[in-house]
């Protein structure tokens, strides 16, 4: 099947600093960061353990207010695609620059900020669902035995 292709990323690992966060001439926001993946082998010959280190640039678009939680240190998964873009720089040169272009981001936790056994926190949800519209919700109030005294403010999503 020549004519189907793929483009995507899945990458867990560590953020390098905390995102920055621009925004577009019409508003829409944009923010950077950089994500750390370690890769861990045996050396063949010498029979040492090695290890690797990838530094990936991503961008999340249309994401403000989750910048603030991405800070230098923090563990996230992330699902995406590769986009290459290209400019020439102020000498002229022609420059490209490949990035991780965020669909779904969740953030994990660690270095330090959340207690031993302490797993994932999701704060974003995917950005697919996000571009849904919603129903609007039902006239119709549910009976009282199936409320169970929980209200929306209990529901983490």
């Amino acid at each position: 099947m020549a004519s189907r292709s793929v483009n995507k990323v899945i990458l867990l690992g560590h953020l390098g600093k905390d995102a920055e966060t621009k925004f577009t001439p019409s508003g829409v926001s944009r923010s950077t960061f950089t994500i750390a993946t370690n890769r861990r082998w045996k050396d063949q010959q010498s029979g040492e353990w090695k290890e690797e280190t990838d530094w990936h640039n991503c961008v999340l678009w249309r994401s403000e207010n989750l910048a603030n939680y991405l800070t230098k240190g923090k563990q996230v998964y992330v699902e995406g695609r590769l986009q290459t873009r290209s400019w020439d720089d102020k000498d002229g040169q022609k420059r490209y620059m490949t990035e991780v272009v965020c669909d779904d981001l969740v953030l994990l936790g660690g270095r330090g900020d959340s207690a031993p056994g302490d797993y994932a926190q999701p704060v974003s949800m995917p950005r697919s669902a996000q571009q849904r519209p919603q129903p609007a919700p039902s006239a119709a109030a549910p009976p009282d035995d199936f409320s169970q005294g929980i209200t929306d403010d209990d529901v983490p999503f």
